[in-house]
């Protein structure tokens, strides 16, 4: 089964090319960040609220287009922390919405792994009445959680890949 790399961490990766972003953007007081640990994974923390109307927070990679044909799935290593998540993905990044897919952790290391036809077109949480993801190539990915209470999270990341 031939793969490809959307992102591998590592200790001399650079992460500047992935950005947080709140429900802040809407006035809400949510915050995560993301850092690169010692030991080479991407980690997204920090607290999610509703006050506000907020109750999100996501992180984001943005890449020159990569062809998604001859690929079934999005394959990702991380550990989580016991709560739910969505996995995003745009097709081109002007797209106001994304295509997204929800996933659970246990708390261990584990490989999530979904498929390209599973994941469904959202925009500010409503679906959207389109067909879900059957296009050639994406741009954007992104984790996001938004379980409409307040928590605080941390999501470890070690590969994203397709497969």
């Amino acid at each position: 089964m031939h793969t490809n790399i959307i992102f591998d961490f590592d200790s001399n990766k650079d992460i500047n090319t992935w950005s947080v972003v709140d429900d802040a953007v809407m006035g809400g007081m949510s915050n995560g960040t993301f850092q690169l640990s010692k030991d080479g994974h991407g980690v997204f923390t920090g607290y999610v609220t509703t006050e506000n109307n907020g109750g999100f927070s996501s992180v984001r990679y943005e890449f020159e287009k990569m062809s998604v044909e001859g690929y079934e799935n999005v394959v990702i290593k991380l550990k989580g922390d016991g709560k739910d998540y969505q996995f995003r993905i745009k097709a081109s990044r002007s797209d106001y919405y994304s295509y997204i897919r929800e996933f659970s952790t246990t708390g261990e290391w584990e490989e999530i792994s979904i498929p390209l036809s599973d994941f469904y077109p959202s925009f500010r949480g409503r679906k959207l009445n389109m067909s879900n993801f059957s296009r050639n190539s994406i741009e954007e990915v992104a984790f996001l959680i938004g379980n409409k209470k307040k928590e605080s999270f941390r999501l470890i990341i070690d590969k994203i890949e397709l497969k």
